[in-house]
């Protein structure tokens, strides 16, 4: 299912949402992913408009790159 914008211009496919890693999902990581990160605190979450995870990242600023790099605009959700 995709979204169908209702404002002329925006075309939410190219929208990243940003958010921050709730504990319970860092719990749900694997092990050796977490090895690699230096604070479990500072990881973020990119998502589409239908809420898929596309990717987990480590730095708010990197996550914000890293929409950008994909052509995507990032917005921060809370």
């Amino acid at each position: 299912m995709t979204h169908e914008t209702t404002h002329p211009g925006i075309d939410l496919s190219k929208i990243a949402y940003i958010r921050a890693v709730a504990h319970e999902e860092v719990a749900e990581l694997p092990s050796d992913a977490l090895s690699m990160v230096n604070d479990v605190e500072a990881l973020f979450v990119l998502t589409d408009g239908e809420g898929k995870k596309l990717a987990i990242i480590e730095g708010r600023e990197a996550a914000f790159k890293a929409a950008e790099m994909n052509s995507l605009t990032p917005v921060s959700v809370h």
